[in-house]
């Protein structure tokens, strides 16, 4: 069984400013064409970083970007593509390799390649806030090497509503603990963490609230 623990902001911290001064880079980098404002979400945002106990994959961030393009003068395909290669020219600043195209996200990873590991990597979601209160996201889908806009499923809005319901009425530890637990005996290797936590978050909600 592997195991599994927080991260310390003391660690963590350094980190999260370089990849803030990188986001920095690539805003300039981009600026001719469009602007973006970035928001760190997920474990980075509520001090849940995680990595497993000599484990040799590290890390991660989740970052938001929210491209200013009310004209929707590039496709959804250009805007990954402009910051895909905005990452690319800076990430190496950083020690990061070059950017990963996944179905959600652009990934950029620190490599130990004389250990075979992945000491930290961040991934960038491409966003748009609707004035209905939806969110859409850029998703890339590799069978089709196609990009498009696509919503966020149903349960993304709940969760945020049941997190919400946990941390006023103060069970957020157990959401901490019980998280470490489920990452610990999770055998689907692929299987996302946020799959997980929103277990864990839905299952506290039901035990207290249901």
């Amino acid at each position: 069984m592997k195991e599994f623990e927080y991260v310390s902001k003391k660690e963590y911290g350094p980190v999260k400013e370089e990849l803030i001064e990188l986001i920095h880079l690539v805003q300039d980098e981009v600026r001719e064409k469009f602007t973006f404002r970035y928001d760190f979400i997920g474990s980075a945002s509520r001090n849940m970083i995680t990595r497993e106990v000599n484990g040799n994959i590290g890390y991660d961030f989740d970052v938001n970007i929210r491209v200013n393009d009310p004209d929707e003068d590039f496709s959804a395909e250009e805007l990954k593509t402009i910051l895909m290669n905005g990452f690319n020219k800076h990430s190496n600043k950083f020690k990061y390799d070059y950017a990963e195209d996944s179905s959600r996200v652009i990934t950029i990873k620190v490599k130990d390649k004389k250990n075979s590991k992945i000491l930290h990597s961040c991934d960038f979601a491409i966003v748009y806030d609707c004035s209905d209160g939806r969110q859409q996201y850029v998703r890339f889908n590799k069978n089709q090497q196609s990009y498009s806009w696509e919503f966020q499923p149903e349960g993304f809005y709940r969760l945020n509503e049941r997190i919400a319901d946990i941390k006023e009425c103060g069970y957020w530890q157990e959401v901490r603990d019980l998280y470490l637990i489920k990452k610990s005996n999770n055998l689907d290797s692929n299987k996302k963490s946020r799959s997980i936590f929103a277990e864990t978050v839905n299952e506290i909600h039901d035990k207290h609230f249901e």
